[in-house]
């Protein structure tokens, strides 16, 4: 699976109501040893908005903690290319597409399925996700 900023942000800013789901998803993860990426960009994204609101320092510790258990999924100028050419309206969310697409994820995990519409890998919500995982 690979996990989109919102589920990340929501759990280190401790977002209600979405705060919960994301938090079980990403304990899960690592206790379970499940495969979760990243895509690069989410790490930048992540930041910037995390450390406006709890400084850059906690955005770091907070990111180094997620690479202990989490990969960043390995993309370069043909996963973009790729991106480009998607019918997504939301030129961030093909860039997830096509970082999902590039480590064989099975799903995107975000609390905005909606927007994964025309996604060539499906969306799931962090509560979906777990249900996966129990499986």
């Amino acid at each position: 699976m690979l996990l989109d900023s919102d589920v990340l942000i929501d759990v280190a800013l401790e977002r209600t109501p979405h705060h919960g789901p994301s938090s079980r998803l990403l304990t899960l993860i690592e206790q379970r040893g499940q495969r979760a990426f990243l895509a690069w960009h989410t790490i930048s994204n992540f930041h910037y908005i995390v450390a406006q609101e709890r400084g850059g320092p906690y955005a770091r510790d907070f990111i180094a903690g997620l690479l202990q258990y989490i990969e960043v999924a390995e993309t370069g100028t043909a996963d973009v290319r790729y991106a480009i050419g998607l019918p997504m309206a939301d030129f961030e969310d093909a860039l997830q597409a096509a970082a999902a697409r590039a480590c064989g994820a099975r799903s995107i995990v975000t609390r905005n399925v909606r927007d994964f519409a025309r996604s060539p890998v499906p969306a799931v919500t962090p509560a979906q996700a777990i249900a996966g995982i129990g499986r």
